[in-house]
């Protein structure tokens, strides 16, 4: 069985998988969030220390230059192939993370249609022409249930759902992952208050401000972060840009990198209440241990 550790960012999640892997004996741990896929990115996205990652075997984190654009396609395929080693080698897969199409990808049917680069060129023409307004009014009439799951001002996405019903002949939202396990799984939750988790923010930003996030930014900057397709995206590193830049001050960069981490919290606690098969653990006022066991309890 695939076990799931999930929830929004600074919710504990990480501790948690450490801790049932150890308990559990011969586990191992599959990331599922986009932005530790990068090598480099270690701070600024909470990666697990060194001593851990060679205690406990990790898939899925370090996999990719910063130059290159991250693929939940690619995610899927190369992340179900871990999940397939471990259990082939009589382990137990625990996979971990906060990043929803990730997620997605690992656990339920979420079906990747191609690409055509003629078709993808045709609809990016039509934007151009008519702007992206026209386009998304089109989604919604030819697809409301794709149009109410995308942002009217979400060009990337509202091309690719344009190009996947002129490829398919199918709407969009058919590709859309369902509420489905392709596999025997279960999902856990960390929940915790929003007071909790701001405070737990604040603190993660203080502590990654004084590990050095800032020169981890600085090096990352000089390999090209800024011009990268999807890695400058991680949240936390343009406030550390835009200090390195002069353009503002590193109390303003802080407060910036816990707005916006406040603000992906709240989205992905949006996201997780629409799930009905996570099985929540309240973990404020407990210990990890306890936590650590009330997972046990539910995997077993």
């Amino acid at each position: 069985m695939l076990v799931g550790i999930v929830g929004p960012t600074a919710s504990g999640k990480s501790g948690v998988a450490l801790g049932l892997a150890r308990s559990l004996g011969g586990a191992e741990i599959v990331s599922m969030d986009a932005f530790s896929l990068y090598r480099g990115m270690d701070i600024g996205t909470a990666k697990p220390s060194r001593t851990e990652l060679d205690e406990i075997p990790h898939h899925q984190i370090d996999v990719l230059n910063i130059d290159e654009e991250a693929s939940v396609a690619r995610y899927q395929s190369e992340a179900r192939a871990d999940v397939e080693a471990i259990e082939g080698r009589g382990n137990q897969p625990i996979a971990v993370g906060g990043s929803a199409l990730y997620i997605h990808a690992l656990f339920d049917v979420m079906e990747f249609p191609g690409t055509d680069p003629k078709v993808r060129a045709y609809v990016e023409e039509r934007a151009k022409m008519e702007g992206f307004a026209a386009l998304y009014r089109e989604l919604r009439l030819r697809d409301p249930k794709a149009a109410e799951s995308i942002h009217p001002n979400d060009s990337r996405r509202i091309v690719r759902a344009l190009e996947v019903m002129e490829l398919t002949g199918r709407p969009f939202s058919a590709t859309m992952p369902m509420r489905e396990f392709v596999r025997p799984s279960i999902l856990i939750g960390m929940r915790r208050s929003l007071d909790s988790l701001d405070a737990r923010i604040e603190e993660r930003t203080s502590q990654m401000i004084e590990a050095g996030f800032v020169r981890e930014v600085e090096a990352l900057m000089d390999e090209g972060l800024a011009d990268t397709p999807t890695a400058a995206k991680a949240t936390g590193y343009e406030p550390v840009m835009r200090y390195l830049l002069g353009e503002i001050s590193l109390e303003e960069a802080k407060e910036l990198i816990e707005l916006h981490t406040r603000q992906l919290v709240r989205k992905q606690m949006k996201w997780f209440r629409r799930d009905e098969r996570i099985n929540w653990i309240d973990a404020d006022g407990i210990t990890a241990e306890q936590v650590r066991d009330q997972a046990l309890a539910l995997i077993n």
